[in-house]
């Protein structure tokens, strides 16, 4: 398989970068016990959506709830300081030596999203970081790749989109881009093979690889994707 040389590789935040998986799960957890809704963590992994209205959905939160439930969780995420996903700075300094433009679309605020990208010395890694506050319509919808590739002057079919859930496969689909599938132990795998991403990796440091392995020909052909 032969993948568009990339001009820019735009990335999903939580999971795929930022290994929030861990501290998403119990900032969640804490937010639903605060009206006294509880869940397992297989049942978590089944539903797990960046879309957090489908989850409290899903979960059987009324609907009253879910802007409160939304507060709560930026309150008991406000404790944790989760860092990079393993092999995440190596491939961002790959990206920064072959002068491929990389950028954020992410479904999260962007004060929270800011305040990380400082935290982890990352303020001027990315040439455009789109969150939620930045587009009217959210993942699966390709707002938020296209506004991304806007502020590049980029192309979708010179652009990979890396994520880890089905939404993000979706939105990239959607986009016209390269799909880039990363495995997490939050995200059921099955779900995630469905969502049919053209490359599917099982950890973040496989991209580096797979950048030099699929674009030793040039091609701006696109591999079925669904």
């Amino acid at each position: 398989m032969t993948a568009p040389n990339p001009a820019t590789v735009l990335f999903d935040w939580d999971g795929t970068l930022c290994d929030s998986g861990a501290a998403s799960l119990r900032a969640f957890r804490k937010s639903l016990a605060d009206f006294d809704f509880e869940f397992t963590d297989a049942e978590y992994k089944a539903a797990y959506t960046p879309r957090w209205y489908r989850m409290y959905e899903a979960f059987g939160l009324p609907r009253e709830l879910w802007e409160q439930a939304d507060q709560r969780w930026l309150h008991h995420y406000g404790d944790e300081e989760p860092g990079l996903v393993p092999g995440a700075a190596k491939v961002l300094a790959e990206l920064a030596g072959r002068e491929i433009v990389a950028g954020i679309v992410t479904n999260g605020t962007r004060v929270r999203i800011e305040r990380e990208l400082a935290r982890m010395g990352l303020e001027t890694a990315f040439r455009a970081v789109v969150c939620h506050e930045d587009v009217t319509r959210s993942k699966p919808h390709p707002e938020g790749i296209l506004k991304a590739l806007a502020m590049v002057q980029g192309s979708p079919g010179s652009c990979w989109y890396v994520g880890d859930t089905p939404v993000d496969m979706e939105q990239g689909h959607n986009a016209g881009v390269f799909t880039v599938g990363v495995l997490t132990e939050y995200v059921d795998a099955a779900r995630m093979e469905q969502s049919h991403p053209h490359l599917m990796l099982h950890r973040i440091a496989e991209l580096t690889d797979a950048l030099y392995r699929l674009t030793s020909t040039t091609s701006s052909k696109m591999p079925d994707g669904r």
